[in-house]
């Protein structure tokens, strides 16, 4: 009797963190934050001010990029790339100490969010300490037998996974911030540069490991790397779709068809999907630069609204920032105005409803018109209809759509027409009951 009640413990056990991991997965959103930039002290401590507005806004995960002291060696800038770590299991002490970053995560815990790092795999910084200790770990040139640097990423050096010994070390280190700071996850950087075979291995690894579900995100659009174990991956194709759509070289119809083959390829499992990030804002001036005027919010929405979506706001889009953020400098963003803190609010209201359950059902509209994107989700007696103008051209035209008795989002006034709609250029209507 004793076994048996162990036996239905562990499947219950099972089953909770199964359901948790759902909860952490679906209806979810990211909030992407710079913490040298985001405050004028750059700072663990200065950033908690921002939790309770956050929280506000409806933010669910919060996405610290990386935390961890940067190396000197051939450093770009005066203040180097977060990217090019110098020790994965110390914190950056221009960020404050590794009591300090605790104590917010315990401070964002206690308001709700989630908390996941970057995690850079591939490379290392030029003056880790494992190109002295252990060179082995690291991929060498064939003819100066030398630490090659990926790409034009001077300032790191790249590692070498066919070391089996690199995979324990790197493999340690991740359990290490899991266990020692009670974050809930990772977002995995270039991760298609790092073999699947590892990412499994760690991943599964971390999992057994962890008392609680941990969320994992892979800078990459592979099938391989996403049936690793990672819970979400990026949507880089449809984000240069959409960049390509306002500039007149795409149109909806395109977009349409991307979205369609990415739900092909990836099915029921999460896609984020992104109007900037800390790249596209500091090398392509997104969003103000690729999405300019009105074209980011029907983009942002869309980003909001599409299947299997988990959407990213980078910090300062919600003033919005409106310049590149410097990537190897100190540039403070201006939080300020918060302008767009009221669009991705309701936005993040509507995410809460149950057509953005995983197990909804989808649907893309046939609308004749190659700029209009139309699509339906609905779960049970829930709906929710969106159409969209994906041009700088006013579109008037009837739908094969009954509208009647649904609700606005924007006016939040019922509909009693089901005669059409028309649409200023970017413009979007979601309808919903």
């Amino acid at each position: 009797m004793k076994k048996l009640g162990l036996i239905i413990t562990a499947i219950l056990l099972y089953q909770f963190a199964n359901a948790q991991q759902v909860t952490i997965a679906n209806q979810n959103n990211i909030y992407e934050v710079n913490i040298r930039q985001i405050t004028p002290e750059g700072t663990f401590k200065a950033f908690e001010k921002h939790l309770d507005r956050l929280h506000d806004m409806g933010v669910k995960t919060l996405w610290f990029m990386p935390i961890y002291p940067i190396s000197v060696k051939d450093r770009k800038g005066s203040l180097g790339s977060y990217y090019a770590i110098q020790d994965y299991k110390k914190v950056n002490p221009q960020f404050g100490t590794l009591e300090d970053w605790k104590h917010l995560v315990d401070k964002a815990h206690a308001k709700g969010f989630y908390v996941i790092i970057d995690w850079v795999a591939n490379h290392t910084g030029a003056d880790h300490n494992w190109l002295q200790t252990h060179p082995e770990f690291y991929v060498l040139d064939s003819i100066t037998h030398q630490p090659i640097a990926p790409f034009d990423w001077t300032d790191v050096r790249k590692l070498n996974y066919n070391n089996y010994a690199l995979r324990d070390s790197m493999k340690s280190s991740l359990q290490y911030w899991v266990k020692e700071t009670n974050i809930d996850g990772y977002r995995c950087d270039v991760a298609a540069e790092v073999p699947a075979s590892f990412w499994k291995a760690a991943i599964s690894s971390l999992r057994n490991a962890s008392k609680k579900p941990l969320f994992f995100l892979a800078e990459a659009e592979d099938t391989a790397i996403y049936n690793a174990g990672f819970d979400a991956c990026y949507m880089w194709s449809s984000f240069s779709m959409m960049k390509d759509v306002v500039l007149g070289k795409k149109n909806a119809a395109d977009l349409k068809n991307n979205i369609e083959n990415s739900n092909k390829l990836f099915g029921r499992k999460l896609q984020m999907y992104f109007t900037s990030n800390h790249d596209e804002n500091s090398w392509n001036k997104a969003d103000f630069g690729t999405m300019p005027g009105n074209t980011h919010e029907v983009f942002s929405m869309l980003s909001f609204t599409l299947p299997n979506t988990i959407p990213l706001i980078y910090n300062g889009q919600e003033e919005p920032t409106t310049e590149a953020i410097s990537f190897f400098e100190k540039d403070t963003i201006t939080i300020n105005n918060l302008q767009r803190a009221p669009f991705y609010k309701k936005m993040l209201q509507l995410r809460t409803n149950a057509v953005f359950n995983n197990n909804a059902n989808f649907q893309f509209y046939s609308l004749e018109n190659k700029n209009l994107l139309g699509f339906e989700r609905n779960y049970g007696t829930h709906k929710l209809i969106v159409i969209t103008n994906l041009s700088n051209e006013t579109i008037s035209t009837n739908y094969p759509i009954n509208f009647v008795d649904f609700t606005n989002f924007k006016t939040n006034k019922k509909t009693s027409s089901s005669l059409g709609l028309k649409l200023a250029a970017w413009d979007y209507v979601i309808l919903y009951k």
